[in-house]
């Protein structure tokens, strides 16, 4: 286990319970040192998770995918046990950390299933670098363009409203460091009845975010997306004709992205549901998510 101000003291790895066939390791990929988990052999599939989560979020996913391919499973800046260094979080930042560890493990080309930021991140590198990727599955994340506008956007004060307060300065940090219950509050809260959650799964993502220097950046990493990158999303307008890599984005039926954003099939992108889940898809229905990613990568 390495060691250094930006490690998290309150859970370490080996707390989290194995998944069968997972080794980890530490990565040095520019100024950031990434954790990353791997599993299996083949074509290389890179799994990126979003907030407030780590690793961790794939551990039902990554035995059935580590059957055909090598299963790259990294913890973003700032997140799970990765180093979380100031800064402004910006997610062409996240962008640069994950194509430097490809190049610092040897791939290059890989699929991409990315959930929530993750999913964001997979279809920033399309855009950015499609060489790099074969196709992407992003779940439950909206592009990073401007869709639609319609009534549907009146609730996003809703679906905003947690991220207001965590990109707010020191609400933001206090919320997360002050003890595990906004962490459980939104997760249980964006999800479907359909899979509770133990206070024990969830802590293992709170207590993560409970080191100042994670908090921290998962305030930047909001604070800079609702005043820097959403407002220049909304100029820059529709980007979809740009993709040239196949996408495929993936709802929950119940998760407030498709009840206040919707968003539709456009240009490269096929648009899924799946039935009856939230928004934290690689947990609430991990089987339905292999079924789709077996299918979509297969092509």
């Amino acid at each position: 286990m390495r060691s250094g101000t930006s490690e998290p003291s309150r859970i370490a790895l080996d707390d989290l319970g194995g998944v069968d066939g997972v080794r980890h390791r530490f990565v040095p990929t520019g100024d950031v040192t990434l954790h990353v988990a791997e599993a299996g052999a083949g074509p290389a599939m890179l799994l990126l998770h979003g907030w407030p989560q780590h690793w961790w979020c794939w551990r039902r996913m990554i035995p059935s995918l580590a059957c055909e391919h090598r299963v790259i499973v990294p913890d973003l800046r700032g997140f799970g046990w990765s180093d979380a260094p100031p800064g402004d979080y910006a997610k062409s930042t996240l962008a640069r950390d994950i194509l430097a560890l490809l190049d610092a493990v040897g791939v290059e080309q890989a699929s991409i299933i990315g959930h929530d930021w993750g999913g964001y991140l997979a279809f920033l590198l399309a855009l950015e670098r499609p060489e790099r990727v074969q196709r992407m599955l992003a779940l439950d994340i909206t592009p990073p363009w401007r869709g639609r506008l319609g009534a549907r956007q009146l609730a996003l004060p809703l679906l905003a409203g947690y991220q207001v307060a965590l990109a707010t300065p020191v609400l933001g940090t206090r919320l997360l460091t002050s003890g595990p219950g906004a962490v459980r509050t939104i997760i249980r809260a964006g999800s479907a009845r359909r899979s509770p959650w133990t206070d024990r799964e969830l802590d293992n993502y709170a207590e993560v975010l409970r080191e100042p220097a994670r908090a921290a950046a998962s305030s930047a990493c909001y604070r800079t997306f609702l005043t820097r990158e959403a407002p220049a999303l909304a100029l820059a307008g529709d980007r979809s004709g740009e993709l040239r890599v196949p996408a495929m984005l993936v709802l929950g039926a119940r998760s407030a992205i498709r009840m206040a954003l919707d968003p539709k099939p456009s240009h490269n992108v096929q648009v899924q549901t799946i039935a009856d889940v939230g928004h934290f898809l690689p947990e609430e229905a991990p089987d339905e998510v292999l079924a789709l990613a077996a299918s979509w990568f297969d092509h």
